[in-house]
């Protein structure tokens, strides 16, 4: 692997002038000014640039880069959303489609600065073929991004709204954990570096799976020393049924099930009151706040700002890109920003507390060395160019891509140490190829929907 020398860095959380940053091996080596090149160092002159931790999005479906925009769900609430766009489609996508869809959705993350995607992937029935889930794993090693599979999946079509009326069959409990396995045995290192993780992540906790198989999951992740994830509280639906149907709050549902603990997170909570903020504080709960998809689907805006103050570490998610169209950090860490100040004013939310959002508190939840530009760090980095002439007039470098938002131009980009990002260009993916790929397969996938 070659070895880095980045020249004059001006590093975010940085330092009191610029720095040169030595990559060796995978990890950060050395910090310091004016270091001595070796003569294996490939030099990276860093001036008119800025250099962030990669991102660590911690709640996406990449399956749904092919679900962009469908018409009949761009008006909808979340659970009419479900049946018009995510379940009527995913039933028909094949490993060689879903591929693509991961392709796409991990080749945009790596254009805004993503280094770690978690994956919130939930194509799981009683007759799913093992090479639909392989087919991310593929796509991931190929793009050279480190992900975090949260195995999803249903047990029970229960009072989720895209299983209802479905043709979808659920899996079974004991087909569900043999697939588990199969998965943890092939795929999962819990190294610090790891480019693989598996998480157990049933795709809904009110809905989708009964008490009993979320007590046998958590056991099983809690026997292997596996991460939990899930959603939760995304609208208000989530705590209509747990009082019908469990007479207890969402939030004491998920205590009874033994689904909260500070190796468990849930994706948007944006309905979590004082007495689940409480609670998911207590038990060291962690979110991943998913700005832009609860704008989209009109869910409303998640309490990070009380949640945060109560001691609850906030990550952040680009969620599914049907319900975001995109799959930009930039995009979602600058929302983030500007949200919350609109509900709280200009005090709220500051720029190096939303980096910290985006890049060490999801690796702090992942139990991964990275987020941070420290000695002994994976280096996983990104260098954005200031050289546009948006940037320009911009008085604070350090913040200017989280103040600006997208479009932004990566020069390089790493991931423990290995190159995957060059003058904005993801290495070894063809732009236009790509374009031609996805096109396709957006065909094909109308045309298995429609003759179905």
């Amino acid at each position: 692997m070659p070895q880095y020398l980045i020249r004059k860095a001006q590093a975010v959380f940085g330092y009191s002038s610029t720095q040169d940053i030595r990559l060796k091996n995978g990890v950060i080596s050395d910090i310091g000014e004016s270091l001595t090149a070796h003569a294996d160092d490939v030099q990276i002159d860093a001036s008119n640039c800025v250099l962030y931790p990669g991102f660590i999005n911690t709640h996406h479906h990449l399956a749904q880069s092919i679900l962009k925009g469908i018409p009949a769900g761009l008006n909808q609430g979340l659970g009419e959303w479900l049946v018009s766009v995510p379940y009527r489609f995913w039933p028909h996508i094949t490993p060689d489609l879903m591929y693509i869809a991961a392709k796409l959705g991990l080749y945009e993350q790596l254009r805004s600065g993503v280094t770690t995607c978690a994956d919130h992937h939930y194509l799981y029935h009683s007759t799913t073929s093992p090479e639909l889930e392989d087919a991310v794993w593929r796509a991931a090693d190929d793009l050279g991004i480190k992900l975090v599979l949260c195995r999803g999946g249903a047990t029970t079509q229960g009072s989720h709204k895209g299983m209802q009326g479905s043709k979808i069959v659920p899996e079974t409990l004991s087909l569900s954990l043999d697939r588990l396995d199969a998965s943890y045995k092939r795929y999962h290192d819990d190294s610090p570096f790891s480019m693989r993780r598996l998480v157990v992540a049933p795709t809904s906790l009110i809905h989708t799976s009964p008490a009993e198989d979320l007590k046998v999951y958590a056991q099983w992740a809690k026997d292997r020393q596996l991460k939990r994830h899930s959603h939760l509280l995304e609208v208000s639906f989530d705590e209509e049924m747990a009082q019908q149907r469990f007479g207890m709050s969402a939030i004491d549902y998920a205590a009874h099930c033994d689904w909260l603990g500070e190796d468990v997170w849930f994706a948007h909570l944006v309905q979590a009151d004082h007495n689940a903020i409480k609670l998911l504080a207590q038990t060291k709960t962690r979110i991943a706040h998913c700005p832009t998809s609860n704008c989209r689907l009109g869910s409303g805006i998640a309490p990070a700002i009380a949640m945060e103050k109560a001691g609850i570490p906030i990550t952040v998610g680009v969620d599914g890109s049907a319900s975001s169209e995109s799959a930009s950090m930039l995009q979602e860490l600058n929302l983030a920003w500007l949200l919350h100040r609109s509900q709280g004013g200009p005090e709220a939310t500051n720029v190096n507390q939303i980096i910290h959002w985006g890049t060490s508190n999801g690796a702090d939840l992942l139990g991964l060395k990275t987020g941070r530009i420290e000695v002994g760090h994976a280096a996983d980095l990104v260098l954005y160019s200031l050289d546009a002439p948006r940037f320009a007039g911009v008085h604070s470098p350090l913040e200017a891509p989280i103040l600006c938002g997208e479009p932004a131009l990566i020069k390089h980009s790493f991931i423990n140490g290995k190159q995957v990002v060059e003058n904005g260009n993801v290495l070894g993916v063809d732009g236009d190829e790509l374009v031609q790929e996805v096109r396709s397969a957006v065909l094909k996938l109308l045309e298995r929907e429609a003759s179905f």
